[in-house]
């Protein structure tokens, strides 16, 4: 069994073993968020989800209004005037089967793959490289897009892509601890609206079973789950 530092107990002494309010939350995270570097905050969600049957598994996208905090690097695969669309939308790195070649050889100097429809059946040859690393262009994912420019802008402006894991917990990354909390709030809040709007179709009984968040080091925290889907923020 993994050992608890000092400081992870201490840190777990702050937090009430009850659901918190979305905004409560996100500020005690904030608070216990003490490690030396700068932390991420996450969001694990179970679901009430069995993904060995397809009608119950969840890969979707969600835009965070506020960003990501990150700084990711995408490499798309095209042909033609592609090729040149992809670089002019700000792309970091572009190719055609040189680039499928480059990969196969063991490229993977890039955080998101997108793909062009009609070269996906070359690139279907680097599933087994780039399926367990979660790089694999997917139609679900909007990975794989004739549309370079709105795709690159997307992700880079704060997309990202998350599935539900083969226990039925989603974890994603929803921004940065030095965000305001109000500002984690609403990217919370678009993950969530996110997970209701593409319920799988098998989805049964109650979908949502719990939600907590956390930083990168930090300890973690319940977060009430009809407080958070039934908030309504400006604009929302």
């Amino acid at each position: 069994m993994k050992k608890v530092s000092r400081r992870l107990r201490e840190l777990q002494r702050q937090i009430e073993d009850r659901p918190y309010q979305p905004l409560e939350a996100l500020q005690l995270l904030k608070s216990t968020a003490t490690a030396k570097f700068p932390e991420s905050a996450e969001a694990h969600i179970r679901l009430g989800l069995d993904p060995k049957y397809n009608d119950q598994q969840l890969r979707t996208t969600v835009v965070l209004p506020k960003g990501t905090g990150q700084t990711i690097r995408i490499a798309v695969i095209a042909r033609g005037e592609k090729v040149s669309e992809a670089s002019t939308a700000g792309a970091d790195v572009v190719g055609s089967e040189d680039l499928i070649d480059e990969i196969q050889k063991g490229r993977l100097d890039f955080d998101l793959l997108i793909a062009t429809p009609d070269i996906m059946p070359q690139v279907a040859k680097l599933g087994r490289m780039l399926g367990p690393k979660g790089l694999m262009p997917s139609p679900k994912a909007g990975t794989v897009t004739a549309d370079l420019n709105q795709a690159i802008s997307e992700f880079k402006a704060g997309k990202l892509e998350f599935k539900v894991d083969k226990t039925g917990i989603v974890h994603v990354l929803f921004g940065k601890v030095a965000f305001p909390a109000d500002d984690l709030l609403i990217n919370l809040k678009a993950l969530q609206d996110s997970v209701d709007r593409n319920r799988p179709s098998g989805a049964k009984g109650r979908y949502w079973r719990s939600i907590y968040v956390a930083s990168t080091m930090g300890p973690s925290i319940q977060v009430d789950i009809n407080a958070l889907r039934d908030l309504k923020l400006a604009g929302t």
